[in-house]
């Protein structure tokens, strides 16, 4: 089931919208597609869904330095060959630098990024390299975890800006929950292009917990054709939220 996260103001507007002929947007307003609910249907599915926050709101201090360095790059693949390159990292609070867990005080926040290209980055360096790549991609329309989101704060989110540039102002991108994992399925609304290859969007979710390395834990579906690979990943903790809830 589809579910549209779009703030509650939105809602009031479709509510305005209902009792007259014109458009289902508010006069004079800037507002996209991303900000508004249009139909019926919809407000009924933002009343489950999770908020999204943008990306470029976000205050983020120092990356994690990992097994794999400050960032996780490779490939969401399957038998059939690789559908995605995928960078992963996790930062720190504002104001921490550097990011290390082990000294890190008590109730700090990371936050777990993932810029993920369908198709590759072109970047020889990452991801899938100069390896075969599927760099075709007509359409992705989801990434998901695969695990459960350990440590979830209810923060989550994607970037605005990149979703606008890759598939335009009549995006729609809902982020729910299914068995304690974070779904966000991103569609081209009602017209405009698709999220094609080589268009990265910047995803990203909250933790309380920091990684205990990369992880098998990531989806994406591609065309119909599901690949998944690894990127940072909580470790357990019994006092901790052992996913999202929804």
């Amino acid at each position: 089931m589809i579910r549209i996260a779009f703030p509650l103001a939105a809602v009031a507007a479709l509510a305005l919208s209902a009792c007259s002929d014109g458009p289902d947007t508010v006069e004079g307003s800037d507002e996209t597609d991303l900000d508004n609910v249009d139909t019926v249907s919809e407000a009924e599915a933002e009343k489950e869904a999770l908020p999204a926050d943008d990306f470029a709101d976000l205050e983020l201090g120092a990356k994690i330095d990992g097994p794999q360095g400050t960032e996780v790059k490779t490939t969401l693949s399957n038998q059939a060959g690789n559908f995605a390159d995928i960078t992963s990292y996790v930062s720190c609070p504002d104001g921490l630098d550097p990011c290390d867990p082990r000294e890190a005080p008590e109730g700090t926040v990371f936050t777990y990024v993932h810029v993920v290209y369908p198709g590759e980055d072109m970047d020889p360096t990452t991801g899938a390299g100069e390896g075969v790549s599927s760099s075709d991609v007509e359409r992705a329309t989801m990434f998901r975890m695969t695990r459960p989101a350990r440590g979830f704060t209810g923060k989550a989110g994607f970037s605005k800006g990149e979703v606008e540039a890759a598939i335009g102002t009549k995006a729609d991108v809902v982020i729910t929950c299914n068995d304690g994992a974070l779904v966000w399925t991103v569609s081209a609304g009602d017209g405009g292009d698709q999220w094609q290859a080589r268009e990265p969007i910047t995803f990203w979710w909250q933790s309380t917990l920091p990684p205990v390395g990369p992880a098998d834990a990531y989806e994406i579906e591609v065309d119909g054709t599901l690949a998944s690979g690894n990127g940072p990943y909580p470790g357990k903790s019994d006092s901790a939220a052992q996913g999202c809830a929804g």
